[in-house]
């Protein structure tokens, strides 16, 4: 039996790298998705391919940094699907710049987007989670959250404040809810190739990424759609409050 059958899924950052990972994964399981991202044209490409293959998903567009858009997601959910059972706080976006040399708006933006976007997920997503009698909610983090990365403050930063978030949402909202976070090391998306612009020469930082991990290889998107199944499914139903680190050994290299 489908691992998500009959569940209806919000995917944050659903139309790119490890959230559309996550929200065909979920799909496959028999979830219902709805799919929050920036880029119309890159979600409705992700839509048909899931309903292509059988499945039933829906997409809302805008600034995940907003209440109205998470907002948007929840209500979505309920006209289309009749509510939520898994919250999937995956969008996020890097900020690049020493504390000194960071713009303002930068910073701001990329505490919107990695911390206020997921209490606001948090805020619209929860009543309908509890008026379905539970669910389980998984945050995407970072290894930043334990690690500093060259001018990478404002991410660090936000990623940072998730592992105790996560604590006080599985300690507020047990037993129905569960929450946990993951903390992935250098997956092979967009977002890397970003993050690597920091460094002098991009392509062998994201060589060197992989390189220098125990198990001598980026993540692939897959990976973490592996662990967000695991932590969505009733396969983890005596698991909340924890931080997955799940980086191929990038902290212990």
């Amino acid at each position: 039996m489908s691992k998500l059958a009959n569940k209806v899924a919000i995917v944050t950052g659903a139309t790119i790298g490890m959230g559309q990972a996550i929200a065909e994964r979920f799909a496959a399981e028999g979830a219902a998705i709805v799919a929050g991202g920036r880029d119309p044209e890159r979600g409705k490409a992700l839509i048909d391919r899931i309903r292509a293959a059988g499945g039933r998903a829906e997409l809302v567009t805008g600034d995940i940094g907003t209440l109205e858009t998470n907002q948007a997601l929840v209500a979505r959910a309920k006209e289309a699907f009749g509510g939520a059972d898994i919250l999937v706080a995956n969008a996020g976006i890097l900020g690049i710049g020493s504390v000194t040399e960071v713009s303002l708006e930068t910073w701001h933006e990329c505490i919107a987007t990695n911390l206020h976007a997921v209490f606001y997920l948090c805020r619209a997503g929860i009543p309908e989670l509890q008026a379905r009698g539970g669910g389980s909610i998984v945050i995407n983090g970072s290894i930043a959250a334990m690690k500093a990365f060259p001018n990478h403050p404002a991410y660090c930063a936000s990623k940072g404040a998730l592992i105790p978030l996560v604590k006080q949402l599985a300690l507020d909202y047990g037993p129905t809810i569960r929450a946990n976070v993951m903390c992935p090391g250098p997956v092979d998306t967009p977002l890397l190739w970003d993050s690597a612009k920091a460094f002098p020469d991009p392509a062998v930082a994201v060589q060197n990424a992989g390189a220098r991990t125990a198990l001598k290889r980026l993540g692939l998107p897959a990976d973490i759609a592996n662990l967000a199944l695991f932590l969505a499914s009733n396969d983890s139903s005596w698991i909340t409050g924890g931080a997955f680190t799940i980086d191929g050994g990038a902290l212990v290299s």
